[in-house]
């Protein structure tokens, strides 16, 4: 997997999905809410983690900065 998430990215998908687990797992959201939540949360910080998006493939974006092997 080559990398699309840059560190800009990384760390505002690690803060809405850690926010997106705390609502979830707090019990403030109730129903399809709650995992909804816990499902966004946990793919947002997953998706952080490895810095790669499915997403931005398909659509073609691309936030990483990083340079290309020559």
């Amino acid at each position: 997997m080559k990398k699309n998430v840059g560190t800009g990215d990384r760390f505002l998908r690690v803060m809405l999905g850690v926010i997106a687990l705390i609502l979830g797992l707090s019990g403030m959201l109730e129903g399809i809410f709650k995992w909804v939540a816990l499902g966004v949360g946990a793919v947002m910080v997953f998706t952080a983690s490895v810095q790669f998006c499915p997403l931005y493939t398909l659509l073609g974006v691309n936030t990483c900065k990083v340079k290309p092997k020559k």
